[in-house]
């Protein structure tokens, strides 16, 4: 039986099932096999294929599922089906993220702006904003010289890409920090619409990506984002427990 499943599980999707498009789009994510898929999930892999700009319907998640069970299509319960849509419904905003050498370039880029803020004794948080492969904003926290909490590297970043851009709002964005965002940059993010955040260190006093809360997940809230964290977090947080060992010394 394990070994039936094992062979199920590495079927290379193909056409039919699926519309050639969505095979062609699955494969450019990476996603080749019957194990693939059910590591991505079949929820979140419509959600990603419909954001991609292909035209679906739920059958196509009918297929999806029928593809990861085993269970023809037909045979699928009506209950399942609608536990299916409401899934669909509740789904966290989803993204396809940069391969990894490219999330850590990115966040290495901001650790150099979080070693600025180290530099002039503030808590060592950077920040950078990039767009069609471009930093157009960059900042570090930097809040005890302006004597200003708006100073949060975030923000810092964000204003200056919105000066580049010249528009209050940063679609198709995305943000790299080296700690997760507090609620007010959050917030500033979710405003401006920043279509990904990348953080590297978890904060656990006053994270607002999970930690403490997650706005980026609230149903209340209009969400776009769609959020990754853990890049390069290690290197953050050794970054920062050497600036408040320091200031305990």
């Amino acid at each position: 039986m394990v070994q039936e499943k094992t062979q199920i599980n590495s079927i290379v999707l193909s056409t039919p099932p699926l519309p050639p498009k969505v095979v062609a789009q699955l494969a450019s994510w990476h996603i080749h096999t019957v194990q693939d898929l059910m590591d991505m999930g079949v929820v979140k892999a419509f959600l990603l294929l419909k954001q991609a700009g292909l035209t679906l319907t739920f059958s196509t998640l009918w297929s999806l599922e029928s593809i990861t069970t085993g269970i023809p299509v037909q045979q699928i319960s009506i209950e399942k089906k609608n536990s299916l849509k409401n899934l669909v419904k509740q789904a966290l905003p989803v993204a396809v993220f940069p391969e990894q050498n490219t999330l850590e370039h990115y966040m290495k880029c901001a650790l150099e702006e979080a070693k600025k803020a180290f530099g002039i004794q503030e808590v060592p948080v950077g920040c950078i904003v990039v767009k069609d492969g471009q930093i157009i904003g960059s900042g570090f926290n930097h809040c005890m010289a302006k004597n200003s909490v708006m100073q949060h590297a975030e923000l810092v970043a964000m204003t200056q890409a919105m000066a580049f851009l010249n528009h209050c709002r940063l679609e198709n964005c995305d943000l790299y920090v080296t700690l997760e965002p507090c609620a007010m940059c959050a917030g500033a993010i979710l405003q401006a619409r920043v279509k990904r955040v990348v953080f590297g260190a978890r904060e656990p006093q006053m994270g607002a990506a999970g930690s403490v809360v997650n706005l980026f997940a609230s149903s209340k809230l209009n969400t776009h984002t769609a959020i990754l964290g853990g890049v390069l977090a290690q290197e953050s947080q050794n970054l920062l427990q050497t600036f408040f060992q320091n200031r305990r010394e």
